[in-house]
């Protein structure tokens, strides 16, 4: 690998930003004294305790299994980034507020109170150095959902005003504009025209009623507005009866990795209320990971009731066309290895459809281990947005150069916009070679057109 020759990073967009490394900090928002701070946090733990939390909170056996599986740990050899250990605030608010013996624990002072300031160090814990990537969840012995803990201790910290501010101030954006790159709606319609017009494709916007709506993250729309021009060869292709709506397009959910339960439910409403609106059978998310987890996964939670459509991943979508017969594929023989999306694939259970669809292209594949279970791009859960996590988000990723030189593949291919700007990000600092590219891009140009 080729030594770095620039330290500043990308920002959201891809242009690199000219800054100082940053110094040590940790972020507030709100004026409120300390002692508020550790109160509002403390009772968001005990209203989000249920008996999931309980039982993983009283199950870890510290057998330390989950070390190896977390790549900030392997990199760092650093203890306090033991996955479990990142749950170990969120352990001693149980034990003392809201465990069956938490009496006993305040009584005999066996868990201390937490304090401000553990909340502050705890902000890298839970934000810099986690992408909540599953890893550790996979390979606790116990089954602890230790991803899906983290995700929950972050409420509490929102609520606590303890988020670092990039991510917060995405999340923010995202609920006031609703885009986290200002990516609005008279800026999406205008992305449709110009990629119509580009690439001499219709790109249906705002249709009344339509079987199929289709949803795009905002890294797509701002750097990869080819995708757009992409979804349309591919759907026109199947002779699908589908639309893009103004009211319904933004599928990036910064409410979820922030930590903030109603903004993230705002986020999957507009969706939501655009499938019904327009009568969709089928919602399509776009390539991009945590955006899945929050529809897929969770969008029913939030709804209140069963979704009246299906939702799909994009690669489950092409997946089905292509056994369906609605999609005609040219071979392309190239090598490749593929990064599996760690929210889709390990957190979501799509691990399959992307490789019918490389089966379908005839593509060489070489994995990067067992299906699923490659090592974290280093950006995701919005570590990406968070500069004071720069450096250790590099070291990460040389983890995952490692992985994808081994392979030996000519072509980088994944399934994630979020992890394409990641590695664009590694690729620019670290001056390498590989360049990933978008299964639905590969998809779009090698269509059979009859």
């Amino acid at each position: 690998m080729s030594e770095i020759v620039d330290n500043n990073p990308l920002d959201l967009t891809g242009t690199r930003i000219s800054v100082q490394k940053p110094e040590v900090r940790y972020d507030v928002q709100g004026e409120m004294p300390d002692e508020e701070r550790v109160r509002i946090a403390m009772r968001s733990f005990v209203k989000d305790f249920g008996a999931h939390s309980a039982i993983y909170m009283e199950s870890c056996i510290h057998c330390g299994m989950c070390a190896e599986a977390c790549h900030y740990y392997v990199q760092t050899g650093d203890p306090k980034y033991t996955p479990i250990w990142k749950l170990e605030l969120f352990k001693q608010a149980y034990k003392r507020e809201a465990g069956p013996f938490a009496f006993v624990y305040r009584l005999f002072d066996l868990k201390s109170a937490v304090t401000a300031q553990q909340l502050q160090q705890w902000q890298e814990l839970i934000y810099d150095s986690c992408t909540m990537c599953g890893r550790c969840t996979m390979i606790c012995p116990m089954g602890i959902d230790i991803a899906a803990l983290v995700s929950q201790a972050r409420h509490a910290m929102f609520e606590a005003g303890l988020v670092p501010h990039e991510l917060w101030a995405v999340a923010e954006r995202a609920e006031r504009e609703g885009s986290p790159l200002g990516a609005t709606a008279s800026t999406f319609a205008d992305r449709c025209e110009w990629m119509a017009d580009e690439h001499e494709v219709e790109v249906p916007v705002d249709k009344e009623r339509a079987d199929v709506l289709v949803t795009i993250s905002s890294i797509e729309i701002m750097k990869y507005p080819n995708t757009i021009a992409d979804f349309a060869k591919v759907l026109n292709h199947m002779g699908v009866d589908w639309t893009f709506r103004t009211d319904g397009y933004e599928a990036t959910n910064f409410g979820l990795l922030s930590g903030n339960a109603a903004w993230q439910k705002d986020m999957s409403m507009k969706m939501i209320k655009a499938a019904i609106a327009c009568g969709a059978k089928t919602l399509i998310l776009p390539e991009c990971g945590h955006a899945y987890g929050a529809l897929r996964w969770q969008g029913a939670n939030l709804y209140g009731k069963p979704l009246p459509f299906e939702v799909l991943h994009i690669s489950e979508y092409l997946a089905r066309g292509i056994k369906e017969g609605k999609i005609r594929l040219r071979q392309w023989p190239e090598s490749v290895t593929f990064h599996d999306p760690c929210q889709v694939s390990r957190r979501g259970g799509a691990t399959a459809a992307p490789r019918e669809v490389m089966r379908a292209l005839g593509v060489k594949l070489t994995e990067m281990g067992e299906p699923g279970l490659n090592w974290c791009c280093g950006g995701g859960g919005g570590v990406v947005t968070i500069h004071r996590a720069d450096e250790l988000r590099y070291k990460t990723f040389e983890l995952k150069m490692k992985q994808v030189e081994a392979t030996k593949a000519e072509h980088l291919v994944s399934s994630c916009s979020n992890c394409r700007q990641t590695f664009d990000d590694g690729q620019a600092h670290f001056q390498w070679d590989k360049t990933m590219e978008s299964l639905l891009e590969i998809v779009a140009a090698n269509l059979i057109n009859t």
